[in-house]
């Protein structure tokens, strides 16, 4: 089952933590996450999974940044969150989607347990201008049935900004 906006509301502070919070980016049964003003894109040509690629960070000014088709830029979200006992899951929002613009590539899934800001895979279709600290995604939570172990991966739990690929690591 997905928890209502009001269950999210009633849980804040419990099992799910949302830093900061704003009743006014609360869902019916999601809450809306906005965009850092850092950006991260890869300086590599050829990427390499094995390697932990060089990158560079760029930042949204106010009056926005256009993002180029064809690039793949990493954002995070202005919001610290935390989830103790429910799965969150992570998508873009719709109005966002049809302008073209992707938020998660393919990682909108979470973890019970995850502590940190969501790193977003954002991609566009065209070129389309963004802004810092827009709306740009929503999270919503899941329940989990049965006996579960917490997230405790060291590669991205407790993040303090924007992740790149951790995956060299599963070749040491």
């Amino acid at each position: 089952m997905i928890l209502s906006g009001r269950e999210i509301k009633d849980r804040i502070g419990k099992d799910i933590f949302i830093q900061p919070f704003s009743d006014k980016q609360l869902n019916p049964n999601s809450y809306n996450l906005r965009l850092h003003n850092e950006l991260i894109i890869y300086e590599e040509k050829i990427l390499d999974m094995k390697k932990d690629n060089r990158s560079k960070k760029i930042i949204i000014a106010p009056e926005g940044l256009v993002l180029e088709p064809g690039k793949l830029y990493l954002g995070r979200t202005l919001e610290y969150t935390k989830t103790e006992n429910y799965v969150p899951m992570l998508e873009g929002r719709s109005s966002i989607g049809r302008l073209g613009l992707y938020i998660h590539v393919t990682a909108g899934f979470g973890d019970v347990g995850f502590s940190g800001y969501w790193t977003l895979e954002i991609h566009c279709i065209q070129p389309i201008r963004i802004y810092p600290e827009v709306e740009i995604c929503q999270i919503y939570y899941h329940t989990i049935q049965g006996d579960f172990e917490k997230y405790s991966s060291g590669k991205y739990q407790n993040n303090e900004g924007i992740q790149t690929s951790k995956l060299f690591k599963d070749f040491e």
